[in-house]
């Protein structure tokens, strides 16, 4: 058998391999999304899409199954970590990759990837012994709440934003930066008139993942957001995530409640689809160099 037929059989395998894979992965992904649609749809379809969705009661003894105090408390701890994360995030990328000397940035930038590797449950704890009774002591209420979510989601989200932020602006060509410098213009003009700009469809990607990591967590916001299914009208206010209302009851939910859990689950699946395809929308209209 001659090289040339070697390499060939080789190229064969590894691309039928390849396939493999990549065949797994879409399966996976469809036979998941198959499932909660099957066991989710007829629940909503037997409570009333409007009950369920608009519904501000959720009391499985009366019959009644409505998760809009879920859904309010998903989109409002998903804007206060966007407010708190998104900024931060950020502004650190633009520290590590155009102004930290070197060896800054050689502590910064595994510390950034230490977060991600952190466990949620560690967060949500950090959470409860430190940011619960500090907003006890200095807002009232029980400490337990949107605030201490927002916190928490925005920490959670940072090293996502960082990384991916950090490529996009490393990926701007130096022209662009060289010929800004040439024209008398400072660097910190630079940085937010030709870089940021410039790499605007990378951080909006990486604004799109931090959303998505946010608002699919769920020990952390357990921990901290005191779980009631209210809407909540203060940042002390107790609320309860759509996640966090799937994991606190799937454990002991039966017939109608259990496949109401489910049919939450399509809710949060579709309302995901949707902020990601307006996202995914604007970035392709920002364009930018790091496509």
């Amino acid at each position: 058998m001659t090289n040339n037929r070697r390499r060939e059989i080789g190229e064969n395998i590894v691309e039928k391999l390849l396939f493999a894979c990549a065949f797994i992965a879409v399966l996976s992904i469809i036979v998941i999304t198959v499932f909660i649609f099957y066991r989710g749809l007829p629940a909503i379809s037997e409570i009333g899409f409007r009950d369920f969705v608009l519904g501000k009661e959720w009391k499985p003894s009366g019959k009644e199954y409505g998760i809009f105090p879920m859904i309010i408390g998903s989109v409002y701890s998903t804007i206060g970590a966007i407010i708190i994360g998104v900024p931060v995030g950020i502004l650190t990328a633009i520290f590590l990759s155009e102004i930290a000397p070197k060896p800054i940035v050689k502590i910064l930038k595994p510390a950034v990837e230490l977060l991600a590797g952190i466990p949620s449950v560690v967060y949500g704890f950090f959470g409860l012994t430190v940011f619960v009774p500090l907003i006890h002591e200095y807002l009232g209420g029980s400490g337990n709440g949107l605030l201490a979510a927002s916190l928490i989601l925005g920490i959670m989200i940072l090293p996502t934003i960082i990384n991916i932020s950090v490529s996009s602006i490393n990926a701007v060509p130096m022209e662009y930066k060289e010929g800004s410098l040439a024209l008398g213009v400072s660097h910190i003009q630079t940085i937010f008139r030709v870089i940021l700009p410039a790499a605007k469809s990378g951080i909006l990607a990486a604004i799109v993942l931090g959303i998505g990591r946010a608002i699919g967590e769920t020990m952390a916001v357990i921990l901290v957001a005191g779980n009631s299914p209210i809407i909540p009208t203060a940042l002390t206010d107790k609320l309860r995530t759509m996640t966090g209302h799937i994991a606190l009851e799937m454990k002991y939910a039966m017939g109608l409640q259990e496949d109401a859990l489910f049919g939450t689950g399509v809710i949060l699946f579709i309302f995901i689809m949707i902020i990601n395809l307006i996202l995914n929308i604007l970035i392709h209209k920002a364009g930018g160099v790091d496509e």
